[in-house]
């Protein structure tokens, strides 16, 4: 019994790497709304997996590793695939039949930086104890769900919003926020923590606001909701200077 009790946590991170790997394949089918809908099932499963060992008190090094393994996959390479044919989507389909005409296509390659950044992100992750309390640079689970939202928004004929050009500048500075060294709080509250502290004022301004904006505007708000986390996490920086 204490082996499995063990070793739930691992099976949902598994359960992680699953979704995941459904959602890259989806991603090649172009059914690019069920490999989002894969991705935001990954990021619940993320979610419940911590919570869990943490719960249990079964954390283990293993686990940390086997998460990492499975957010790579679920956070990064599936999120590029989706990027990357929402890009080819656009386009004619001479180049979707020639996906071996690098030259047409090479542009679009960019969409796997965030896999590339992704990867660099979790590897700092698993090394750096500052991050216990906090995330420096933005979780690899937001960028993901920012990306899942993308073709859902499309299809609500907003493609204006997310063009070829628009898409490649998501992948770029999505990805370097990956990595740039800003601190961004984290939503594990600490039990010594006062509850009118302005780290859960501020929390809690990021979630009136993210129920306000889903109720008015769906998934579409979901990229509006990241943002603000990120506005507030520095004005939270800010006051603690």
């Amino acid at each position: 019994m204490n082996v499995f009790k063990k070793n739930i946590p691992n099976l949902i991170t598994l359960l992680n790497l699953i979704f995941g790997l459904l959602a890259i394949f989806f991603s090649f089918e172009m059914q690019l709304k069920i490999s989002s809908i894969c991705i935001l099932i990954g990021a619940i499963l993320d979610f419940l997996d911590g919570a869990i060992a943490r719960l249990l008190n079964v954390s283990s090094e293993i686990g940390k590793q086997l998460d990492s393994m499975a957010d790579i996959v679920t956070f990064g390479v599936a999120p590029s695939f989706i990027l990357f044919n929402l890009m080819l989507s656009k386009y004619n389909e001479e180049i979707i039949n020639n996906l071996f005409e690098l030259n047409k296509i090479a542009p679009y390659l960019i969409a796997f930086i965030v896999a590339i950044f992704s990867a660099i992100r979790l590897a700092n992750f698993n090394i750096d104890i500052k991050q216990e309390k906090s995330f420096i640079g933005l979780p690899t689970p937001a960028l993901a769900i920012f990306v899942a939202s993308i073709p859902f928004i499309n299809s609500k004929n907003t493609n204006f919003i997310f063009n070829e050009e628009n898409l490649i500048f998501i992948a770029l500075i999505m990805s370097i926020l990956l990595i740039v060294k800003i601190p961004l709080f984290s939503f594990k509250i600490d039990i010594n923590e006062k509850l009118n502290s302005k780290l859960n004022i501020l929390r809690l301004i990021l979630l009136i606001s993210s129920c306000i904006l889903l109720f008015k505007i769906q998934i579409a708000a979901i990229p509006f909701i990241i943002t603000l986390y990120i506005i507030l996490s520095i004005i939270n920086n800010l006051l603690r200077i």
